[in-house]
């Protein structure tokens, strides 16, 4: 079980580092964040963005346990080989804790506002796997070859690094890759992904099959990869306490989505997620101050949901 934030208004480093170090008092595996400049309501003037990898950065030093991440990352944000070297840093900064979530981008508005390139879709699935090709490339080439690692595409080119960048996992942090689309996603993930997301809303055991199946055209078992979903959750004790918590989610799209009530309301829905075949359950978290909802989750949801068995018998 994994907590992911995407606060509704923003946040500073502390109030980060609170939520993760609360994450990791209260017994969770991970703790992942969004990779966005703007927020649930893009005229929300309030929000305060923060840059996601120089904040997992700040985490890998200020933690101890909890694995860190991004849910994710576009591929248009930052140069592949940038992007290599950027990970690998945070990777050897927390001592082998650090996973990549990385995805084509969607979010055309951010883009336009902070002045980042933003490609037709077709466009952007190309870029996608070109950024893939690099990241892998160099993170498997050894320094000091002949040549080094080299790379010639529509988009990138790279020749002559000899000095690749060296995370601290091997052979590399594990790479996410998610989302809704039924053909180019799941065959893109099977290549490269170590973990496959159903992404929100729809249905995720649909996703899973197309993930399965891309994996299967190729070859690869997809027992080897993890399978993930992602929950909205605003639990309590009482209605007045959950309904709180409802109100930070900022979205109906959300809200139709989201686990909203009990504990035990919320761990039956995270069996329904096992059921449909997720081995790994992310909790979507809005309110970057309510320190007190990361300990009821950990304290009243964990225990009950920790040990159980997806379908397929992949491992919790």
């Amino acid at each position: 079980m994994r907590v992911l934030l995407e606060p509704r208004h923003g946040a500073n480093y502390p109030q980060i580092l609170a939520l993760a170090r609360a994450t990791e008092s209260a017994g969770f595996d991970a703790f992942f964040r969004s990779d966005h400049l703007f927020g649930v309501d893009p005229e929300d003037a309030s929000y305060r963005p923060t840059d996601c990898w120089t904040t997992l950065a700040g985490l890998a030093r200020d933690t101890e346990r909890v694995r860190l991440g991004s849910l994710v990352t576009a591929a248009t944000y930052r140069q592949p080989g940038l992007l290599a070297a950027i990970v690998a840093s945070v990777d050897e900064m927390s001592g082998g804790r650090v996973e990549l979530g990385i995805g084509t981008g969607w979010y055309e508005r951010e883009h336009t506002a902070f002045g980042i390139p933003f490609p037709p879709t077709g466009e952007r699935f190309d870029l996608f796997e070109e950024v893939l090709e690099i990241i892998t490339g160099l993170w498997r080439t050894e320094p000091g070859g002949e040549k080094g690692f080299e790379f010639t595409g529509e988009h990138f080119q790279l020749s002559g690094n000899r000095t690749p960048p060296r995370p601290a996992q091997t052979p590399h942090p594990p790479i996410i890759i998610g989302g809704a689309g039924p053909r180019r996603t799941p065959a893109i993930a099977a290549r490269f992904a170590d973990e496959f997301n159903g992404a929100l809303g729809g249905d995720v055991r649909e996703r899973f099959a197309n993930f399965d199946a891309a994996c299967e055209r190729i070859g690869r078992n997809p027992a080897t990869a993890r399978h993930s979903a992602v929950l909205p959750v605003a639990c309590g004790h009482s209605k007045a306490e959950w309904e709180r918590r409802e109100s930070v989610f900022g979205s109906d799209f959300i809200r139709r989505h989201s686990a909203v009530g009990t504990p035990e309301h919320v761990t039956e829905r995270v069996g329904e997620l096992i059921a449909a075949g997720a081995d790994t359950v992310y909790f979507h978290i809005y309110d970057i101050d309510d320190i007190d909802h990361i300990a009821l989750l950990g304290a009243d949801i964990l225990p009950h949901v920790r040990h159980a068995s997806p379908a397929g018998g992949r491992t919790a």
